[in-house]
């Protein structure tokens, strides 16, 4: 858990540094905890604020094949919400949270642009990341890079992005001032791979939101429906890269799924599997998060894929229990609180005010904050996730271990047996 649970001293270093001159103090640490509450919001409706399942006015959701803790299905084109399960659970994200990181940093290079890695570059990238190779002393395209976050979810890759982006530390600010762009008040950014890190939370609610505006920019649409391309081993020399979407790719004993356009999946051992999907049929496009179902490596995928299914085939006569809010950038009302519900600390700031100097401190200043608390933190947050399973009688999950690669992915043909690891 230690090494999964904190950043390199080099980055910490880097955080407290971005968020010192924007902020008096940083986070204080009694302060930390409150990240694991789940704050309940009117964002996208009263309905999704409630725990539990919404739905109305459609044939019955299979609720039995769904195991997992949160879950929600949408229509891409009018934001409708057409059911849900526990919409805004804060939960951890894993890769999936790198869908907020490419509609942050997408836009800021163009794809021909060329970037030849330094050392420092992948220096800070977690151990036990998803790696798709990347190399110090060779030029690789921006293109290339995004292709590596997107089909091998590489921490490498993001990493790499980042720097050429000003920074960790800068990147984080960045996302969190997107993240209340969009509205997505539920998630709170500590790095920008979407890695374990004590307070890195999100909901599914929130990832849809990523997926819907990201699908809006033809690169991103065009990266996350990849299923292969040929990635730099250093010379002229290449290797071919596979995405890990299995709906998309196939691969692990599942069928492609009709119609799917992306977008995002991820797994650590501490979120086990999340994943966010579109797809189309018939001129309409659905989007579906599934977030932490029960174990066994495809159920994300068999999950989103019922959902799916149900959406496109009973959807049109359900009755929208909620919506998709448009960013605030783009004309969307401001959020708020649901009542008698205050927000809870860590979330993306007082809704409807435009992003200031101390709240784009608020990721990299919270972060260290948390990153000196972790211990207790990480203890606070199991018992009262214990307790809260208790009193709802849902089984509790096994132990966090330190977060890796999913175990049945293929490792990237840059690795060497007995590896697949990045150390710092």
């Amino acid at each position: 858990m230690r090494e999964s649970s904190r950043l390199s001293r080099r980055a910490v270093l880097g955080l407290t540094a971005a968020a010192l001159p924007m902020s008096a103090a940083a986070l204080p640490l009694a302060a930390a905890p409150a990240l694991a509450a789940s704050p309940a919001t009117a964002i996208g409706g009263e309905r999704l604020a409630r725990r539990g399942l919404q739905a109305d006015g459609a044939a019955a959701v299979p609720v039995k094949l769904l195991t997992a803790r949160a879950w929600l299905v949408a229509d891409a084109a009018t934001g409708e919400v057409l059911a849900s399960f526990n919409a805004h659970q804060r939960l951890a994200p894993a890769s999936t949270l790198k869908m907020l990181f490419a509609d942050t940093v997408l836009n800021k290079f163009d794809r021909t642009e060329k970037y030849t890695v330094k050392d420092s570059d992948i220096a800070d990238v977690p151990a036990g990341s998803s790696l798709v190779g990347v190399k110090a002393g060779i030029t690789y395209t921006v293109e290339q890079l995004w292709q590596g976050v997107f089909l091998r979810s590489g921490n490498d890759a993001v990493h790499v992005l980042a720097h050429m982006n000003g920074g960790i530390a800068r990147t984080v600010a960045e996302m969190q001032a997107r993240a209340r762009d969009l509205q997505a008040l539920d998630t709170h950014v500590v790095s920008p791979d979407g890695f374990d890190h004590p307070g890195q939370l999100s909901s599914a609610y929130d990832l849809t939101l990523f997926a819907r505006h990201g699908l809006a920019n033809p690169d991103f649409r065009g990266y996350c429906g990849t299923r292969i391309a040929n990635f730099p081993a250093g010379g002229k020399k290449t290797f071919q890269i596979q995405n890990t979407d299995r709906l998309l790719s196939g691969a692990w004993g599942l069928k492609t799924y009709d119609g799917l356009i992306g977008v995002k999946n991820g797994y650590t051992s501490h979120a086990g599997n999340t994943f966010t999907g579109a797809a189309t049929r018939d001129g309409r496009t659905l989007l579906v998060t599934v977030m932490h179902p029960a174990t066994g490596s495809n159920a994300v995928y068999e999950q989103t894929a019922a959902l799916l299914d149900w959406g496109f085939t009973h959807g049109r006569t359900a009755r929208p229990v909620g919506a998709l809010v448009k960013p605030l950038s783009e004309g969307g009302a401001p959020a708020t609180a649901a009542p008698g519900h205050g927000q809870a600390a860590g979330a993306s700031g007082a809704p409807g005010k435009g992003p200031s100097a101390e709240r784009l401190a608020e990721g990299a200043a919270g972060t260290a904050a948390l990153l000196a608390a972790a211990g207790g933190f990480l203890l606070w947050r199991r018992r009262r996730a214990n307790a809260t399973r208790d009193a709802a009688g849902t089984p509790r999950p096994p132990a966090p271990r330190a977060a890796e690669p999913d175990p049945q992915e293929p490792p990237a043909p840059t690795e060497q047996p007995g590896g697949g690891r990045h150390r710092r």
